[in-house]
C-alpha cells in the first residue's frame, strides 16, 4: 500500500521544507515538491508539520523501585508514548547476578512480547564486570544493543572506577556508547544518616533535596568524565539536573573532550518548590536526582537553545498515588520517579517553541534525531528520509487543548501537568506507515516491534 502525504511542511534538524512524502509499506520511498503517483492514498496535510516519530531514550516500564513494580508496564506505557507522538522508546535490560547478558536481554524481550504499541530498543544496564562479561559484550553488540548504562547512585547498580575504565575501553572497541546517571552514593548515604539523626526521621519530603545535594551530582560527573578522558571515548551524561553539573561538562568540552548530554522533563518544567507542598502531594515529585532551583532550569533551557544539551527524555516512571505513598515513614525507601511520557512532545512545543526557548528544528533534534543517533537507531528512526521507517507525526501547531489525566493512556491515574492549556498536538501518528494514534486516542494497539540498533 502507498500513502502520499501532500502539502505538509517536513521538519528536520536542518530546517523546514514544504515537501510531499511518499510511503510504501513500512518505509519512506520518496520526497519532493508536488509529487504525483497513481494508486496511492492521498493524505491532505496542508497547514500541518510532518515530524519524524519522536524517540524517548529514557523510560522505565515494568521496573521496580523499593520492591514496587511500576503501574505502567510496556502495555500502558507505550500507549501513552504513542498517544503523544513517540513511535520508538529505549527501555532497560538490567544485568542480573548469575545470568548471562544474553539471558537478561532475551528475558526482557519476552516480557514485552505482544504488549508494545510503539517500537522499542534496549539499553543494557551493567552491574558487574569481569573478563567473561567483557567477552560476552561482543555478542550483545552483534545482536543489536549498542547503548550501555550505569547508575552511579545505586549500590547494586554501579561499578568501581577500574571496572568503569575497562568497560569504557571495551565499549569503545565495539563501537558502542555508555551513558551514566551521576550522583555520589557515599555523599547521599551520609546525608541520609544526617537527616535521620538530626530530624529523628526521614518523613518530611522537604528534607529530600538536602539528602541528595547538587554536589553529589557534580562529583560523579567530574569523576566519570576524567575516566572517560583517560580512555579517550565519548560518554553520555543522563538526567542532568543542575547548573553546576552543566558547568563541569562545559569545562571538559573546553579542554577538547566529547560529552553528550540528556536531560529530562522534570528538570525543565518543575523546581524544588514542589517539595514544600503537603507530604501526600510532594511525594509525586520525588525523583533522582531531585528537582533543582530556578537558576538550574534557566541554565538547562539556555543549553537547549545553544545546542549544548542533545536530548530531552521523559524518564517516565508510572507509579500510582498509592504506590508513591508506600514507605511514607522514610523517603529513603519510597518509590521515586515521575510520569510524563505522553505530555513530553506537546509541552516541549508549547513551552519551548511557543515561548521562543527553542526552534522547531531544535525540537526535532532534541526529541527525534539526536536520541536516535545516540542510541544507534538513526536513520531508521528519527528521520523523514527515503529508506527510513515511515514513522511520521502529523503535527497541528494550532490545536488548543488541555491536559486531563482521565483522557490519558497511562495507568498512573494522574498527570503532573493536569489542567495545563497547550497549543500544538500530534494530530495523527503513523508507525511504519500505519495510522496508530489520532488526537491522543489509540487507533491500533500492539503494533510495536523490537528494533536492533546499529543495523
Amino acid at each position: 500500500m502507498k500513502r502520499l502525504f501532500r502539502g505538509g511542511t517536513v521538519v528536520s534538524g536542518d530546517g523546514l521544507k514544504k515537501l510531499d512524502v511518499l510511503v510504501k509499506g513500512e518505509k519512506i520511498l520518496a520526497m519532493g515538491e508536488k509529487l504525483a503517483f497513481r494508486d496511492v492514498e492521498v493524505i491532505d496535510v496542508r497547514g500541518k508539520l510532518l515530524l519524524p516519530g519522536f524517540v524517548d531514550s529514557h523510560i522505565h516500564m515494568d521496573q521496580e523501585v523499593s520492591g514496587i513494580l511500576t503501574a505502567d508496564g510496556m502495555e500502558t506505557g507505550t500507549k501513552a508514548e504513542l498517544a503523544g507522538g513517540t513511535t520508538c522508546v529505549v527501555d532497560y535490560a538490567v544485568q542480573e547476578s548469575g545470568k548471562s547478558l544474553e539471558e537478561v536481554v532475551n528475558h526482557r524481550r519476552m516480557m514485552t512480547e505482544g504488549k508494545v504499541s510503539c517500537d522499542y530498543a534496549l539499553h543494557l544496564v551493567l552491574t558487574e564486570w569481569n573478563e567473561e562479561i567483557s567477552e560476552e559484550l561482543g555478542h550483545i553488540v552483534e545482536e543489536g544493543i549498542h547503548s550501555f548504562r550505569l547508575y552511579m547512585p545505586e549500590d547494586t547498580m554501579t561499578l568501581d572506577d577500574q571496572s568503569i575504565y575497562e568497560m569504557l575501553a571495551r565499549v569503545k572497541e565495539l563501537g558502542g556508547i555508555a551513558g551514566f546517571q551521576c550522583e555520589n552514593r557515599g555523599i547521599i548515604a551520609a546525608r541520609m544518616e544526617e537527616v535521620a539523626r538530626e530530624k529523628g526521621s526521614r518523613t518530611l519530603i522537604s528534607d529530600y533535596p538536602y539528602a541528595r545535594p547538587v554536589w553529589a551530582e557534580v562529583e560523579t560527573i567530574g569523576r566519570i568524565l576524567k575516566i572517560a578522558r583517560c580512555v579517550d571515548t565519548p560518554v553520555v551524561i543522563v538526567n542532568l539536573s543542575s547548573k553546576e553539573g552543566y558547568e563541569e561538562i562545559r569545562r571538559a568540552r573546553e579542554s577538547g573532550q566529547t560529552v553528550y548530554v540528556e536531560t529530562s522533563m522534570p528538570y525543565l518544567f518543575m523546581d524544588e518548590s514542589k517539595y514544600i507542598l503537603e507530604n501526600q502531594e510532594a511525594v509525586r515529585y520525588l525523583t533522582v536526582p531531585p528537582l533543582r532551583g530556578e537558576e538550574d532550569r534557566e541554565t538547562l533551557w539556555k543549553a537547549l537553545k545553544e545546542d549544548t544539551v542533545q536530548a530531552v527524555a521523559s524518564d517516565h516512571w508510572g507509579f500510582t498515588d498509592s504506590q508513591k505513598a508506600e514507605g511514607a515513614e522514610d523517603f529513603a525507601g519510597m518509590t521515586y520517579g515521575m510520569p510524563g511520557a505522553e505530555e513530553r512532545p506537546a509541552l516541549m512545543h508549547y513551552k519551548g517553541v511557543g515561548e521562543g526557548m527553542i526552534t522547531m528544528e531544535q525540537m526535532c533534534k532534541l526529541l527525534s534525531e539526536n536520541p536516535a543517533r545516540l542510541c544507534h537507531l538513526y536513520p531508521q528512526k528519527g528521520a523523514i528520509a527515503p529508506g527510513s521507517d515511515a514513522d511520521i507525526v502529523v503535527w497541528n501547531p494550532e490545536t488548543e487543548w488541555k491536559v486531563e489525566a482521565e483522557k490519558q493512556q497511562s495507568a498512573c491515574g494522574y498527570s503532573l501537568y493536569e489542567g495545563t492549556k497547550l497549543k500544538g498536538r500530534a494530530e495523527q501518528v503513523y508507525l511504519r506507515g500505519n495510522l496508530v494514534a489520532e488526537d491522543g486516542q489509540i487507533r491500533e494497539a500492539y503494533a510495536g516491534q523490537y528494533i536492533e540498533a546499529g543495523r
